[in-house]
Formats: structure tokens, sequence, C-alpha cells
């Protein structure tokens, strides 16, 4: 665990000091575009943060490399090499992007080569493990096929998330976490080999997304790009094809002594691809929205509109932050759900969890105003959002004051503002423009204002 631990820091800080610097290349380079009518932000922000991304991912990749342990990783198979290979042409195609633009169809072909690189060097799936079956083997071009739909929905899954501050690496950290929880057990606590890389490719993502998001968070001061959102996909998806097929389940059999207690600790394995696909459900779902709402209005499935799930949140009502921490919530809840799951014998405990949680998240959604306001002997240490608003007073003040509510002053407060400021706001620019002729003061008690004694009223 200490080598991880190591490799994860050196990863994090890689990414993060990297990230200053390329933040400044952006804005050099011309790689922040205008802001579009789908955006949320309200400023123009460079791209081009996959650069430091990948920055991170070699520096990781690097420094497992002169580790005794983790060292076995590279040349015990050609998982790192396919890494390397696939995450750098989806790099490259993501950075053309995030400067110039690239055609969707083009991306599209971009992304099934740098698939199809990875596959050729070996991380395929082999076989499907099947519940009361066992391990069924597929051909090699049904293992090619598989592999790189996979590679595909994933990173444009991640890609399509990639719309608030912070929620795209936070998501895929997340997951990564949970993969990674899942992937260690089983290398250490069944000793199989083969989920080793597995491990130390969540382990690159975990310390890739921190040492981003540092910078990510809302309000953002760069964003990652297709540069980063692409490659965070491609590297969940070869974190999940490296481990498919490859784990043994007779060899789980044996530790746990019965075939029932191997298909429970085996549920996200047992059925293809479940854990990786469960850990971006929530993307998932978008990418499958987005696709059948575009194409029953007759739009390209790559249209881009503002109508994901992170959009409607903020139209509901909730804040940037919230909106980003409530996708958290459910991503997490997803995920750690599954692993949890998968170790526990007592599947009541964790579903009776889930359902609590899921009620507590429900609230929490469907109450988008809702601000809390901490006691006054702790404001000084929370957020400002979170803070006792100063009364103002107004000339209604004495209205509140009767009721003895600082509230109630407050209230009155900001509803004598919208009183004051709701009828010029329904006003057209035709109307201002008038009213803003008319004679005000003396000069509307003389005429005298505009020399003919009329006013404006004649013209």
């Amino acid at each position: 665990m200490r080598e991880y631990l190591l490799v994860l820091f050196c990863t994090a800080a890689v990414t993060y000091l990297l990230t200053g610097p390329v933040r400044k290349f952006a804005i050099a380079a011309g790689a922040m575009p205008p802001v579009r009518a789908r955006d949320v932000h309200r400023e123009p922000t460079p791209r081009l943060g996959g650069i430091a991304m990948f920055g991170g991912l070699c520096a990781g990749i690097l420094v497992a490399s002169q580790l005794d342990n983790l060292s076995k990783v590279f040349s015990q198979g050609t998982d790192i090499r396919a890494l390397l290979s696939g995450a750098g042409i989806m790099w490259l195609l993501g950075v053309l992007d995030d400067k110039w633009g690239v055609d969707a169809l083009v991306k599209l072909g971009g992304q099934m080569i740098a698939a199809g690189v990875m596959v050729w060097q070996g991380v395929t799936v082999i076989t499907l493990p099947v519940p009361g079956v066992g391990p069924v083997a597929v051909s090699p071009t049904q293992g090619m096929v598989i592999s790189v739909v996979l590679v595909v929905v994933m990173v444009n899954a991640v890609n399509f998330i990639d719309g608030l501050d912070g929620l795209a690496g936070g998501m895929v950290c997340i997951a990564a976490i949970a993969f990674f929880l899942y992937s260690y057990r089983l290398w250490y606590g069944y000793t199989i080999s083969d989920a080793a890389p597995a491990v130390l490719f969540s382990v690159l993502l975990i310390g890739m997304c921190l040492g981003f998001l540092a910078h990510n968070m809302h309000p953002a001061r760069i964003f990652m790009g297709d540069s980063g959102s692409m490659m965070l996909g491609l590297m969940l998806a070869v974190a999940a094809i490296s481990i498919t097929g490859r784990v043994d389940p007779d060899l789980i059999t044996s530790e746990l002594g019965s075939q029932t207690a191997t298909v429970h600790a085996l549920v996200p394995i047992y059925i293809p691809l479940l854990l990786p696909l469960t850990v971006i459900a929530l993307p998932l779902a978008d990418l499958l929205l987005a696709v059948v709402r575009r194409t029953w209005a007759g739009q390209s499935p790559f249209a881009a509109d503002k109508r994901h799930l992170h959009h409607r949140l903020l139209q509901v009502g909730h804040s940037h932050s919230r909106a980003v921490l409530i996708m958290y919530f459910w991503a997490a809840l997803i995920a750690f759900g599954t692993v949890a799951f998968s170790v526990t014998n007592t599947g009541r405990t964790v579903v009776l969890t889930l359902a609590g949680l899921c009620l507590v998240g429900l609230v929490v959604l469907l109450t988008p105003r809702f601000r809390p306001r901490a006691p006054r002997a702790v404001q000084a240490f929370v957020p400002p959002r979170y803070r006792r608003r100063p009364v103002r007073r107004t000339a209604a003040a004495p209205v509140a004051e009767s009721t003895g509510s600082a509230e109630g002053a407050e209230l009155t407060a900001e509803s004598a503002g919208r009183t004051n400021s709701e009828p010029m706001a329904e006003l057209s620019a035709e109307d201002k423009r008038l009213l803003g002729g008319v004679p005000k003061g003396s000069s509307a008690a003389t005429g005298r204002g505009h020399g003919n004694g009329r006013g404006r009223w004649e013209r």
C-alpha cells in the first residue's frame, strides 16, 4: 500500500505543479474559446488542462517502474505500454480539438483508433464470466469489438459530463477509488496477480484527478478540455478491460470454500463489466438520454445542447457547487454500493443503508432553494453562502422592526428592492428611452430644461 500511496502522491503533485504553467501556455496559445450559449461559465477560461494530467500520468508510471513490487507489472505484461499508446493518441486528439476544434466524426474515428491500438497490444476482453456457467471464451473478433465499444462509450460518457467546474474530474476520481478498492481486494485478498494492472491504473487516475481538481473546482481557473476528459475515460475503460475475463473463479472458490460465496464475491465480475459501468452510471445515463433526445428531435447525436443532467440541476434552482456535490453523492452511492455488496455477506444491511442514503439524496435534490444558515459562533469558519446576511435598513424597516425579527427585516428589504426594480424590468427598451426624456426636478416644473420650454414631448 505504501508504494501505491507514493505513486498517487507523485502523480497528484506533478499534475498540480504543471497545471499553472499549462494555464499560461493555453492563454498564450489562444486555447481559450469564447463563452457559448450552452456554457455555464461567464468568462472565457483556458483549456488544455489535459496536458498537465498527461504529465502527471507519465511521472506516476516512471515512479512505479522504479519500485520493487510495482515493477513486476511492467515485466509481466504489455498493459502499461498499451495504456501509454492509447492515452497518447487520445491526448493528442484532445489537444487538437481544444485548440482548433475537430469534427465529431473525426473525433469518433480517432477514439476507435486509440482503442484499436490498445487491443492490438493485448488489452482486450478474453472471456466473459457468466453466473452458473463460468468463464465463456470469446473469439478475438468479438473481444476486439467489445473492447473498442467499451472504450468509446466510456470516453464519451466522461466527455459528456464535463460541463461544470470539477464535475468530470470528481466523478472519475470517485469511480477510480471504488475500482481501486475492488481490484486491490482481488489482488491482495485473493492473491490474483492479474488484477495488479487495474490497481495501478486506478491509483494513477486518482492522482491525476486530485492534482487537477485543485485548479478546477468552482470557480475554475482552467478546464481539462477534451484532452483531459477523453484520456480519463480511456484510462477507466482500460482498468475495466484489464481485469475482465482474467480473474479465475476457481481461485476465489478455493479461498471461500463454496461456489455460492464465490458468486456473491464476484458479482461485479460475473456480470460482464458491471462494476466499471456502475461507477459511471450517471455519465452513461446522461449519454444515452442525450443520444435519444437528439435523435428523436432529428438532430445529430453529437450536437451540443444545454439539457444534460447537470444543466437540469441548475435550471431547477441548485447552485453551481450544490449541483456538483449532488452528482458526486449519487456517483459515490452507486459505485461504493456495488463494491460494498460484493464485499459483505449481509446484503440486507447494504440494501437498507443504500435505501436510507437514497432518501437523503432525494430530499436534497428536491429542495434546491434551501440554504441552511450556520450559527453566529461559527460563521467565520463556514463558506460565505452559509452566513447570515446583515440586515439592510430601508423605508420599510420599521415595519420589520415591529415584528422583532431580523429575518423579517431582511425579507422586507429584499421585497422592497424587488418592488422598486420590477416595474423598470417590465418596461421595453423604447419605453425606457421615452421615460429617460421626461424632465426631472425644477426643469419639469418650469419647462426650461431643454431649451425650447416644451421638453422632449414634441420631438
